[in-house]
């Protein structure tokens, strides 16, 4: 008979407490007898054994302490925690994994970190989402320990519908199954059911781009882990704001900029469609200057270094406590403003580099700090910290195979990348699907698409306004309309590219793929890169 892991931890220590107390009992009669005690023992002795016990039980104590259970609470709403759970050989992706659940408690929200093996059938059916931090050893391999989830519970004929997971896959390139058993466990999940947050996160030989776009795709989870500063900071480059404009005036939305930037080195203006730009906001000059009043600071405050303390004031988050007057002490606590991720919208050969962004707002009605820093606060020439990060998961196909392109609002900047790509390699086989609210607003690069459109670069082009009214409202009801070409062109080796917002349009987007081409199929174009998202 075969008892669960936790039925058989307890049946053992049952057993050993039943021996005990026979041992005990056996002792007991030879102290009843006292025909073999020569005498008895003197206080000290008693004491010395009296402490070694208290030693002992504290020993124990601590120990239980060390190992217990975390207090695992439900969040405010009801909503169990999120689980945390990894799978780790050298102890890294454990690290990674106390990293993530710091961040989002740090968010709010209320976590349970588990190690992998400790992860059963009932676990997951209470929990709506969970994040798995999974290395692969050897040649595509699991860790050691996670060889009992494999045997345990992937067997079982599970359903997960409810479960949304995530998941960062760990591994070495210089392997031929680069993080295997992080594609196997996201593979395992999506067969069950669960729906991914967003697509499975690579990270090669640990490297830290791949770890700062974890940790901000974490404050999708329901939290906000905006003020939680980046595990290693980037390592920017100055560029110049070399150009700002409105492009949505008199739209319901929010209003949208699209930047152009150069570096001052051009040796920079290299990337591929679908990189990603890192932005390292700073804090507006009038939140600084208000602090340094409050704190009574002069303004123009000289370091030893020659640097402003203002100018390190706004690229960091200002303490909340009043500053007692250290200069030093202040500096050594000051922790620099996390990083921002925007869509590249434009290729290396334009010249500048392109942003498509939206005001965010905060609760108060302030802006954002990066977008409000980007669209209000940043002035012309004015040095802005950026560095390009390879996104090399929503890189274009190879050759001029097909390419269908589908996206809402500002995603549609990663789009236009790939279109201008693939108007420079003379690849003439595209198709653009769009969604926005109006078409007098919000059209963003609107008239060159009609342009390539009317030049035969792009094959068919497809937009609504859910404002404008019309037969369909969104994007996905565009794609459900046109569901014999979407067969058609993957059949022709079409490659699927899903640009845009994670909440509503990426999931419609991809049930009307599922619809359209059957599960199998859906699954098959996602293990050939031939469906890929950049969705947030």
């Amino acid at each position: 008979m075969t008892f669960p892991r936790l039925n058989r931890a307890l049946l053992g220590n049952l057993a050993v407490a039943a021996v005990l107390t026979v041992a005990a009992w056996l002792l007991l009669r030879l102290h009843l007898d006292e025909s073999w005690w020569l005498a008895a023992p003197l206080p000290a002795q008693w004491w010395a054994a009296l402490a070694a016990l208290l030693i002992y039980a504290g020993a124990c104590f601590a120990l239980w302490w060390r190992v217990r259970p975390p207090r695992e609470v439900a969040s405010a709403n009801g909503e169990p925690p999120v689980l945390v759970a990894w799978a780790s050989q050298t102890g890294f992706a454990q690290q990674l994994a106390e990293r993530t659940a710091e961040s989002l408690r740090a968010a709010g929200l209320h976590t349970r970190l588990r190690p992998l093996e400790q992860v059963d059938a009932t676990l997951l059916a209470n929990t709506r989402k969970a994040v798995f931090i999974a290395s692969t050893t050897g040649e595509g391999d699991p860790p050691d320990h996670a060889v009992a989830f494999l045997s345990r519970v992937m067997p079982q004929p599970l359903a997960l519908p409810h479960l949304q997971h995530a998941v960062l896959a760990l591994g070495d390139s210089s392997y031929e199954h680069f993080c295997a058993f992080g594609h196997q466990l996201d593979d395992w999940l999506r067969e069950h059911g669960a729906q991914p947050l967003f697509d499975t996160v690579e990270v090669d030989n640990a490297d830290p781009a791949a770890l700062r776009h974890w940790q901000q795709l974490l404050g999708q989870l329901g939290g906000d882990t905006s003020d939680v500063p980046d595990w290693s900071p980037p390592a920017y480059q100055p560029w110049r704001l070399q150009d700002r404009r409105l492009v949505n005036p008199g739209s319901v939305g929010g209003p949208v900029f699209q930047l152009q930037l150069q570096p001052e080195d051009t040796a920079l203006l290299t990337w591929e469609a679908g990189d990603i730009a890192e932005i390292g906001p700073r804090q507006s000059p009038a939140v600084v200057a208000q602090w340094m009043q409050t704190n009574s600071l002069p303004h123009n405050h000289e370091l030893a270094d020659g640097r402003l303390l203002r100018d390190v004031l706004a690229a960091s988050q200002l303490p909340e406590q009043h500053f007692d007057g250290d200069i030093s002490a202040l500096l050594a606590h000051l922790k620099p403003l996390p990083h921002r991720e925007y869509s590249i919208a434009s290729m290396p050969g334009e010249g500048y580099l392109q942003l498509l962004l939206r005001r965010q707002l905060r609760p108060d009605g302030t802006p954002g700090l990066a977008s409000g820093w980007l669209c209000d606060f940043s002035t012309p020439s004015q040095r802005i910290d950026l560095r390009v990060r390879s996104n090399r998961n929503f890189h274009p196909p190879a050759g001029d195979a097909p390419l269908v392109l589908i996206g809402n609002g500002t995603g549609i900047a990663g789009l236009r990348a790939h279109l201008r790509a693939r108007v420079d390699a003379g690849a003439r086989r595209n198709w653009l699907l769009f969604g926005e609210r109006n078409a007098a607003h919000d059209f963003h690069f609107g008239n060159e698409l009609r342009q390539w459109q009317h030049e035969g670069w792009i094959e068919h082009l497809d937009t609504v306004f859910s404002r404008d009214g019309g037969e369909h409202r969104y994007v996905q009801d565009a794609l459900a309309n046109h569901v014999q070409r979407l067969r058609e062109w993957v059949e022709q080796g079409a490659t699927l590219l899903v640009c845009g917002s994670l909440q509503g349009m990426a999931p419609a987007v991809d049930a009307v793929i599922i619809g359209a081409l059957g599960a199998p199929a859906h699954e098959a174009l996602r293990l050939a890169g031939r469906y890929r998202r950049d969705v947030y």
